[in-house]
Parts: C-alpha cells; structure tokens; sequence
C-alpha cells in the first residue's frame, strides 16, 4: 500500500493509483453543490492502457499515490511506434510505447533530460522539464514594434509542436515554452 492523502490535496500530474492501476491526474475540479456534499472531479490518464477517465470521490475521501521509481534519462530517439531515453546512471537503452508519452512527445527533443517513472520496473511515463528553449522553424513574419496587443498567430517549433505566441515572433527566434501547457512564455535571446 502506498501513501495515502486526502482527495482535496490532489493535484495536476500526481500519481495516484486507482483499483490497483497507476493513474497521472490530468485535471481536477473541486465541486461545491448547493445542496449534498463536496465532491472533487478527477481526470486521469491510465499510465498503463494511456485511457483518459473521469472519477469523482467525496471530499471526505482519501487516494492513494503512487509508488513510482524516477530516474533521470535522455532523449535519444523515436521510430514511431517506441520512444527511447538512455538512462544516465545506467546508460541502459529504455524504450517507451509512444501511448505511454503522447502528450509529452510533441515537446521532446533530442538531447533532453527528462524523468522516467517506473511502475514495479517497468517504464510508464514521462515528465519533461517544465520550461523548455525552441526554435521556431516556421511562422508569418513579425510585425515590427507589435509588442503591446495580446494577439497572437501559430508558430511551428523544431519538434513539430504549433505553439502560439506573440506578433513580433519570427522564424528562426528561440522561444521558451511550458511544456505542461503548450503555452509560450517569453522570447530568449541567446
């Protein structure tokens, strides 16, 4: 039995098991009806089958997390269906089903250091560093001194990935984004 913690503790890309299988929350919600008691709404991933469900617990509840090993690895490469880290304690080759790092795979570059989680030995996900540098490959050339308005156009970045990000962007500038949401933060200048 792992740890347990009260449900309304929970939070985004925690692990936590449910009927025995390791989950990653996604999202949750805490829900307050008018009338009956708090519940928290849970959307989690199926580190195993990669399936995205809904769970909604009582707030009075309490889930378990989920023991996982976590070691540290390096991108190397994919051949479409496995995605493969070197492991830089071991430098044993791991490969990885690209259900088990879809969302992730679209921000992954070669070179990277990433976390791999295992479950009882055996690797089931990823987490990447939260912010990550990039180069955007293609986008609509900046418009000069459009600094100040919101707006923003898509740009594609080195891994594949289409980001948005500001006007003045252009192709070739390094951009760093948050990997968690896909979101850009600021430009870099290197």
């Amino acid at each position: 039995m792992g740890v347990k913690i009260d449900i309304n503790k929970v939070q985004k890309d925690m692990f936590i098991v449910i009927d025995g299988q390791p989950y990653r929350v996604i999202n949750y919600e805490h829900v307050k009806p008018g009338k009956g008691q708090a519940f928290v709404r849970i959307k989690a991933k199926n580190m195993k089958t990669g399936n995205v469900t809904e769970i909604t617990f009582k707030s009075s509840e309490k889930i378990e997390l989920a023991d996982f090993e976590q070691r540290m690895a390096t991108y190397s490469y994919t051949d479409g269906n496995y995605y493969y880290f070197l492991d830089t304690q071991t430098y044993e080759t791991v490969s990885i089903p690209k259900e088990a790092v879809e969302n992730e795979a679209k921000f992954l570059k070669e070179g990277m250091e990433v976390f791999i989680f295992y479950d009882k030995g055996n690797p089931i996900g990823i987490e990447l560093p939260k912010h990550v540098v990039y180069e955007v490959v293609e986008t609509e050339p900046g418009i000069k001194g459009d600094t100040a308005t919101s707006a923003t156009k898509p740009a594609t970045i080195e891994t594949g990935a289409v980001v948005q990000v500001p006007l003045f962007i252009n192709t070739k500038d390094k951009i760093k984004v948050d990997t968690r949401t896909g979101e850009y933060i600021e430009r870099v200048n290197e």
